[in-house]
């Protein structure tokens, strides 16, 4: 594991900010875009609002941008009558939001639908459901076909669509028939400062580390439990052959049953907030990005693998899409089939001393360039043109 000298990062969430500091914060501009999200949070609106607002208020000098949730709906006039661009991300259909897009269109505003995930269209219902290891019993069926079917009623109101990838966006193309654009999740502004910090020291000290490799999974959520099964056997004979491999696990997961055995050298870490993450990251010298490979996993996006190049930290990814796309394999990680793992882990494990400092920092140098905020200004301005 590598050694980082800063424990904990002060963390507070930085969109606690009141409906008329939010809407000071849109009417300032030129050209003001409202995006709409249904609550903040740490995820989808973190990236797909959160960070998109912090591009345009850096980047660009006469465009203004805020955003606004359930919370705000009945002050639904105030926001249309002082937007000129309406961003609704991934928000399921009612009453409200069928009135705040009808009141849009009909005073020439613009509607964009954001999604990151397929999560809109009910023929994929069940491959979701049993990619995400839920429960195939009525409760599940209803709520999901539900909260799919009216994710993807938004969507069909709006005029186009912004996405995090290629693939993902010819499926909301065939769905919606709308135009889409892309513009891929990235890293903001609090995790660039905190991740150079991390790297920084990690380069100063020619990446310093005790005499343990840690193997890193950050998985978030349960819902992964299958995509973290695909590793069950390989981490068995890893653990077999290195008695000083150990495995840390971030986020609510179900260990299985066959690695108790080796419990003594599994650290089960709780969620994280975005910054903290970092750390933890950036300690492990191996990330583990395994993913089931269908057409729901080839609609996520790259953020496990930029997250952990930002840090210092080598990637091995399933041949997803996305993943097939930024990994050039020995390069700047590494990509693993199903029967690969064991022989990808072993050989980044030998080379730990070897090549593994240069292609973290060619990983490093990839995510600055394709996923700092600071380099989003070209797919964001082409989004506000169209």
């Amino acid at each position: 594991m590598f050694i980082i000298s800063q424990e904990h990062f002060q963390y507070n969430d930085p969109w606690s900010q009141t409906f008329n500091d939010r809407l000071k914060r849109l009417i300032c501009g030129d050209f003001r875009i409202a995006y709409f999200y249904e609550y903040p949070d740490n995820s989808t609106f973190r990236y797909r609002i959160y960070n998109m607002i912090q591009v345009i208020s850096n980047k660009f000098k006469n465009i203004s941008a805020s955003f606004f949730c359930n919370a705000d709906i009945l002050m639904v006039d105030k926001i249309i009558d002082n937007c000129d661009l309406l961003i609704i991300c991934r928000v399921k259909y009612s009453n409200h939001i069928n009135s705040m897009i009808i009141k849009a269109k009909n005073r020439g505003i613009r509607v964009i639908f954001d999604v990151d995930d397929l999560i809109f269209d009910v023929n994929y219902v069940h491959l979701i459901l049993n990619t995400l290891d839920q429960k195939l019993d009525t409760y599940a069926w209803d709520f999901w076909f539900a909260y799919i079917g009216r994710i993807g009623a938004t969507l069909k109101l709006c005029d186009s669509a912004i996405t995090t990838n290629k693939f993902l966006a010819n499926m909301i193309g065939e769905f919606a028939k709308i135009p889409t654009h892309v513009i891929p999740n990235f890293l903001n502004k609090e995790q660039l400062e905190v991740s150079h910090k991390i790297y920084e020291y990690k380069t100063k000290s020619s990446f310093k580390r005790n005499d343990s490799i840690c193997l890193g999974y950050f998985s978030g959520t349960p819902s992964h439990n299958k995509d973290f099964g695909l590793l069950t056997k390989s981490l068995i004979e890893i653990f077999k052959r290195n008695a000083n491999v150990n495995l840390r696990i971030v986020g609510f997961m179900d260990v299985n049953s066959e690695l108790n055995k080796y419990k003594e050298r599994i650290e089960l870490c709780p969620l994280q907030d975005f910054i903290n993450l970092q750390r933890l990251i950036g300690e492990v010298e191996i990330n583990l990005i395994p993913l089931q490979n269908n057409v729901f996993t080839n609609c996520k996006s790259e953020l496990k693998y930029f997250e952990a190049a930002i840090c210092g930290t080598l990637s091995i990814a399933s041949p997803t899409f996305v993943y097939k796309e930024c990994i050039q394999d020995g390069y700047n990680g590494y990509i693993a089939n199903d029967i690969e793992w064991v022989d990808k882990i072993l050989h980044l494990i030998d080379n730990i001393n070897d090549s593994y400092q240069r292609m973290a920092q060619v990983a490093y140098c990839h995510a600055i360039d394709n996923y700092a905020w600071f380099n989003q200004e070209k797919p964001l301005l082409e989004m506000i043109n169209v």
